[in-house]
């Protein structure tokens, strides 16, 4: 403790001993950006209610495919809109394409879905 013109100062210290965590660490390692790059593109992509309702009518359908003549009805959407949809999807990893002919048939990505859920939940 000094006075100094009047005022009086204490100088404190702390010791490490005498500090406390300000929170506790994480019981398991912090998610790779990598991971976190790909899990993001997966949310965007079926962050659109649209899509999100593609993703149901193919897990949904017969065998668990679609082909986009399937889709366009039940969205109201043309056929180029639910294309370009559907490509957003099998970019980010959901969906999956098979050319059969002229058309191409849409199926889900297996585990796809269970992972986006893990990532959500914590479960590996």
């Amino acid at each position: 403790m000094s006075v100094h013109n009047g005022l009086m100062t204490i100088a404190v210290t702390t010791t490490p001993a005498t500090l406390t965590a300000c929170c506790t660490p994480a019981g398991h390692p912090a998610m790779s950006e990598e991971t976190a790059s790909s899990l993001a593109a997966q949310f965007k992509a079926i962050a659109d209610p649209n899509r999100l309702r593609m993703v149901s009518i193919i897990s949904s359908s017969e065998n668990a495919e679609a082909c986009v003549c399937d889709i366009t009805e039940p969205l109201n959407l043309g056929q180029s809109t639910v294309s370009h949809h559907l490509k957003i999807l099998v970019d980010a990893g959901v969906l999956t394409r098979e050319k059969r002919g002229v058309w191409a048939y849409y199926s889900l990505v297996p585990g796809a879905l269970d992972s986006l859920a893990a990532a959500l939940t914590g479960r590996s």
